[in-house]
C-alpha cells in the first residue's frame, strides 16, 4: 500500500491547521512516497517560496534513509562525516533536521515520508505528526 492524494492532501490540511492553532508561522508541506517522489506539495500564504526546498529535503532524507529528521540529526552530530557523505550521494538534497517524519502504514511498513518547514524544527514536526495521525497512518519523527 502506498500513499493516496487523499492521505496526502489530509496529512497537509491538518498539518495546517495544527499550525494556525498553535501559532506558527506560514509552513509548508510535501508528501513523498515511498520511492522519494511527491505525491502532494502546500504552502500557505505568507511561507517563503523557498521553503518547498527545505521541506523536500527532510522527507527524502528521512525516506531514503529510512531515518526520521530527528534521528538523521543526532547521526548528523555524532558523525558529521557520515551525513556529509549521504549529503553528496543524494546530490546535496537531504535537510537532516525535524521536520522528516517517515509514514508509516498500521502494519508498520514505510510508506513514504512528510517534509515540513516554516517554524522551528520541533514545531514543524509537531504539526506534521498532527496531520498524519488525522489521517489514521503512523508517524516517526
Amino acid at each position: 500500500m502506498g500513499i493516496s492524494l487523499r492521505k496526502a492532501r489530509t496529512i497537509i490540511r491538518k498539518a495546517f491547521e495544527a499550525g494556525r492553532a498553535a501559532e506558527l508561522k506560514p509552513l509548508s508541506v510535501v508528501v513523498l512516497d515511498a520511492g522519494g517522489h511527491v505525491q502532494a506539495f502546500e504552502r500557505e500564504d505568507g511561507a517563503a517560496p523557498g521553503r518547498f526546498a527545505i521541506a523536500h529535503g527532510k522527507a527524502y532524507g528521512a525516506v531514503m534513509l529510512g531515518m526520521a529528521g530527528t534521528a538523521q540529526m543526532a547521526r548528523a552530530e555524532q558523525q558529521a562525516y557520515f551525513m556529509a557523505a549521504v549529503n553528496g550521494v543524494y546530490g546535496g538534497q537531504v535537510v537532516p533536521v525535524p521536520g522528516g517524519v517517515l509514514l508509516r502504514d498500521k502494519k508498520g511498513a514505510v510508506i513514504g515520508a512528510v517534509g515540513i518547514t516554516g517554524d522551528t524544527s520541533d514545531n514543524d514536526a509537531t504539526a506534521a505528526l498532527a496531520g498524519i495521525e488525522a489521517a489514521g497512518l503512523i508517524g516517526e519523527a
